[in-house]
């Protein structure tokens, strides 16, 4: 077991919805120590097997809550709720925020569970992010790559 997961959700032929595992294939490529990194649809049961395979998890998904496209939001889910009208562009009715309750009603959440939603634009079909959230992609990554890399806790 690595001691960081990190995990973007989201699907690639839905334009912005794809920031998750186009941040998720940004920090696999710099082949971080201890992290390891996977991607996932969304659907709620697969999120909660995945909070178990590492103390510290870190997901990634585009969200659409009317802030400028772009914006990341951090979410330390055991300090606040994810918002679950937050993730609006989910094709599951048991996504992620309902995956994080469960698991807390569970006593299943990962030791940390850190929520990055990066705001879209564009959910239309299609591959490509817009150039907003290609640009916060690329930032958090950075950011992210920084931190990990030096076995420091991720920012929430």
């Amino acid at each position: 077991m690595t001691s960081t997961l990190c995990l973007g959700i989201g699907n690639r032929f839905r334009r912005d919805d794809g920031a998750g595992p186009a941040l998720a294939a940004a920090l696999a490529a710099r082949a971080l120590p201890d992290v390891s990194v996977d991607t996932q649809s969304g659907e709620g049961a697969g999120l909660v097997e995945a909070f178990a395979r590492a103390p510290r998890v870190l997901v990634f998904d585009a969200v659409a809550s009317g802030a400028a496209p772009g914006t990341v939001h951090r979410i330390d889910a055991h300090a606040a709720n994810v918002p679950r009208g937050f993730f609006a562009y989910s094709t599951h009715a048991f996504s992620l925020a309902e995956a994080i309750e469960l698991a807390r009603a569970l006593d299943a959440l990962p030791r940390e569970l850190l929520v990055y939603g990066i705001e879209g634009a564009d959910f239309a079909s299609g591959e490509g992010l817009s150039p907003a959230v290609a640009a916060s992609v690329e930032a958090l990554a950075d950011e992210l790559a920084a931190t990990l890399g030096n076995g420091a806790p991720a920012h929430a």
